[in-house]
């Protein structure tokens, strides 16, 4: 916080209303299991999503390893209610998972970008998502989410702006932050959730 608002006054205001971040990692079950759940939740209502995600837990009694959930039939997981595109996701992410390209046992010891990399090869996890394991998950301080409407409306909102940043933009100012850039995208978060005043 300190560094915020030395590099960037603006943020005085949010970081005053909202002095609590702490962003460590919340670890959710095993890094495997909270991938499945982000593709499960991804463009759903939080209800059915939790709905679909508790049939799909159940068809194996707890919470799955990939190599549960490559001998899974087809229409077993399809039965929870999931989608054919995310079927396809958790199938291609249990793949990558038992095959080394994403290696969930050893991930955080892979740098920020690499980590991006590995993830956005699995079918159904994009920039986003991954950025997102990154925070929650694995707690990283340095990570600048462009592409997230929260982090550009609220850095719109911080700074006065009558647009929002672009992606590109964003993430040109966003170079003053590092190496806390989660930081800073919590507080446009935050500010985008309470809507401050201009």
């Amino acid at each position: 916080m300190a560094h915020l608002l030395r590099v960037d006054p603006a943020f005085q205001r949010i970081v005053a209303s909202a002095p609590d971040f702490a962003v460590h990692g919340r670890r959710q079950g095993d890094y495997f299991n909270a991938l499945v759940r982000a593709i499960v939740y991804q463009q759903l209502a939080g209800k059915a999503a939790a709905a679909i995600h508790r049939r799909f837990i159940a068809i194996f009694g707890a919470e799955p390893g990939p190599e549960q959930v490559l001998e899974a039939t087809e229409a077993q997981l399809r039965g929870a209610g999931l989608s054919n595109a995310k079927f396809l996701a958790i199938r291609d992410l249990a793949l990558k998972a038992t095959d080394g390209t994403v290696p969930l046992e050893r991930i955080e010891k892979l740098a920020d970008d690499e980590i991006v990399a590995r993830l956005s090869a699995v079918r159904g996890i994009g920039r986003w998502t991954a950025e997102m394991f990154l925070i929650f998950q694995l707690g990283r301080q340095d990570v600048w989410p462009v592409d997230d409407l929260g982090v550009r409306r609220g850095y719109a909102v911080i700074h006065g702006l009558g647009d929002w940043p672009r992606p590109k933009e964003l993430q040109a100012l966003g170079e003053i932050y590092r190496p806390y850039r989660t930081a800073a995208a919590w507080y446009c978060w935050r500010t985008a959730d309470t809507l401050l005043p201009e």
